[in-house]
């Protein structure tokens, strides 16, 4: 069994904030294999689902950002997992708007809903999914830049990169995290170097000539 769980601050006020890109991600994931994620337990919202073939708990901890690591500790140890089943996505001002970077381990790399975690967990070992969105503007508070929301031109950017910061936790679960982060690790020019193929796929299936 997997937990994967996105931070992100809980209340209307911070709906779709950068620092909710966690939750956002969770949401797509939830959407793609039509898991319900309702129940309240272990400080979180947490949602019971399979993602081919593997079970897995989604959850979007209630606690807010700088004390996440309560309820991972109290999800990690209610499920007894193994640290390499655990999986934490989260915002990265240190990353372009919409590129990925997964790590099987590191730092809080100044990230206080991660920082909270390693204290809590007493490791730095887990995988992490880095969702970029971009470094705030030079004169700019850093709360007020991250709980922000995302600029009408990069909201389509946002969009695609938190399907694919969902499919990368899904190839976590079902083919380890190395394989994931071949993958998805880089620019967002590797996502649309799979969507051009994928689109060039489609057209030369179009062409070829039914045989009679």
């Amino acid at each position: 069994m997997y937990i994967i769980a996105g931070l992100g601050n809980p209340g209307e006020k911070y709906d779709n904030t950068r620092h909710n890109a966690g939750f956002l991600t969770i949401d797509a994931l939830a959407s793609r294999y039509n898991i319900d994620i309702r129940e309240k337990a272990h400080k979180a919202l947490i949602g019971k689902g399979m993602i081919d073939g593997q079970k897995v708990i989604l959850a979007k901890p209630q606690t807010y950002m700088n004390v996440s690591g309560e309820s991972i500790r109290a999800l990690v140890d209610y499920y007894k997992i193994a640290q390499d089943e655990l999986i934490i996505i989260f915002d990265d001002i240190s990353l372009e708007p919409g590129q990925l970077r997964i790590r099987k381990k590191g730092s809080a790399g100044g990230h206080n809903g991660i920082k909270s975690i390693i204290a809590h967990l007493g490791t730095q070992e887990f995988t992490r999914i880095k969702v970029g969105v971009g470094e705030k503007p030079e004169k700019m508070d850093l709360a007020d830049y991250v709980l922000g929301r995302f600029l009408k031109e990069e909201q389509d950017t946002m969009k695609e990169a938190f399907e694919n910061a969902a499919g990368a936790a899904a190839a976590i679960v079902t083919q380890g995290a190395d394989t994931a982060m071949n993958l998805y690790n880089g620019s967002k020019k590797k996502a649309e170097k799979k969507k051009l193929e994928k689109a060039e796929e489609t057209e030369e299936k179009q062409e070829k000539p039914e045989e009679k």
